[in-house]
């Protein structure tokens, strides 16, 4: 009984790639007319489809968000994680903006102050969740609040102005006005790139 010999191979200069001796003149005569290697990820790709495949593969694509140039790869990180222009939102108020913009509304945003219902002093925003974990829920009467000092000031007689409850209408109608602006933005970026594509 003959035991079957391994079958030696050779390599192809073309596809660098180990071919069957027996099949090497037929394999290199067909890869060298037929296949192209791609000088950036270096598959080989057939001729007819070399053009396509390093524009849909490799070519640099633009952010249409920024505009910004890169690589095709690198795109979705990019719009996901370093765009200038990518919506993100307030860790204060929750309103949607570009990234750019994000620390000097925060700045502004911040400051505002809301009420504590624990200890009835008006806290920072930006200090609310620290005051949260220390408040004991007792009013502290040594430091006061601007609001605070301004009611000792008043007379007595003086009638005090309601509140008025315009906080939370204004930033559902600041909300609404902000999304149709970034709507009818992006839909006539989206328009100006259709009628200039990028080369």
């Amino acid at each position: 009984m003959a035991v079957a010999s391994e079958e030696t191979t050779t390599m192809c200069n073309h596809c660098n790639r180990a071919i069957p001796s027996l099949n090497y003149d037929l394999h290199s005569v067909h890869c060298s007319r037929n296949l192209e290697k791609c000088k950036v990820c270096g598959d080989m790709i057939p001729k007819k489809h070399y053009d396509e495949h390093f524009s849909n593969t490799h070519a640099p694509v633009a952010c249409s968000l920024c505009s910004e140039t890169m690589e095709r790869e690198v795109l979705a990180i990019h719009k996901g994680e370093n765009c200038p222009q990518r919506i993100v939102t307030c860790e204060f108020c929750e309103f949607p903006l570009p990234a750019i913009d994000l620390a000097e509304h925060q700045e502004v945003c911040g400051n505002r102050t809301e009420l504590c219902h624990l200890c009835n002093r008006y806290i920072r925003l930006r200090e609310r969740y620290n005051h949260e974990i220390r408040c004991t829920g007792v009013t502290n009467n040594i430091v006061g609040t601007s609001r605070d000092v301004r009611a000792a000031e008043r007379p007595q007689g003086a009638p005090r102005r309601p509140p008025q409850d315009y906080s939370r209408r204004r930033l559902m109608f600041t909300i609404a006005i902000t999304g149709i602006a970034v709507i009818l933005g992006s839909l006539l970026f989206q328009r100006k790139t259709e009628n200039n594509p990028v080369h």
